[in-house]
């Protein structure tokens, strides 16, 4: 199947998830997560329809974007970790970070937003699995309360919501514990009524799981294989 009739045939599972728990489909944004793939294929997306795009790596994203200034309705978001070094070009690049997992990251990406006159949405990626291979603000430390309690005074970023990547299962069920405890953790933030604190996006649901995803509250599911094909293996 083509990339176009790959879009159409999502878009009927997304829509067909949200209804059986009474959702609205427009409620949840489809995220093409387009790392690896070459910009043809991102070309082919948008030309389907596709307009939010997930990258993992600033510098392949770099290699990109000089090639899809065109796009200019699009939106680009860095979805893989933020190595501080690289948070001057993923300002310059993004148009979202939803990948933020410490004070550390949020405190050098509004400093360089400042900078750039930019105001930076940005997503708390939570680590709910635990997983020591994952990034993500680990679950019970400190870190989370001290994004949460330091968003007032980072006047470039806007806190949006939360973002996770659960542990990997063949069943797709496997992931609905840990998507079910992102939204409650996220319902928890928001009845709180923090300043600066915006917990309307709740990013999780890739390729293999997103209608779980769906059923549990997400609004943003990333769904790369699905649309694109399989990647090309390293």
């Amino acid at each position: 199947m083509s990339i176009a009739e790959n879009i159409v045939l999502v878009r009927e599972r997304i829509a067909a998830a949200a209804r059986r728990v009474g959702r609205n489909p427009d409620e949840v944004t489809l995220m093409g997560v387009s790392k690896t793939f070459p910009v043809e294929s991102i070309r082919e997306a948008y030309t389907a329809g596709l307009r939010v795009f997930g990258e993992n790596r600033v510098q392949e994203f770099s290699a990109k974007a000089t090639a899809l200034l065109d796009l200019s309705d699009s939106e680009w978001h860095l979805i893989g970790h933020l190595q501080t070094n690289k948070a001057a070009k993923a300002v310059e690049l993004f148009d979202a970070v939803d990948s933020v997992d410490s004070v550390r990251a949020a405190e050098k990406l509004n400093s360089i937003a400042d900078g750039a006159n930019k105001i930076l949405p940005v997503l708390i990626e939570i680590n709910v699995g635990g997983e020591s291979a994952k990034s993500g603000v680990a679950l019970g430390s400190d870190e989370l309360e001290l994004l949460l309690q330091g968003a007032p005074r980072w006047g470039n970023l806007t806190i949006r919501g939360l973002m996770t990547v659960p542990p990997y299962t063949e069943d797709p069920e496997g992931s609905r514990a840990y998507f079910r405890q992102l939204r409650q953790i996220r319902d928890g933030i928001a009845a709180r009524g923090l300043p600066k604190i915006g917990m309307a996006v709740l990013s999780m649901g890739m390729s293999h799981d997103f209608e779980v995803a769906i059923e549990e509250g997400s609004t943003c599911v990333r769904v790369g294989t699905a649309i694109f094909g399989e990647r090309a293996k390293a």
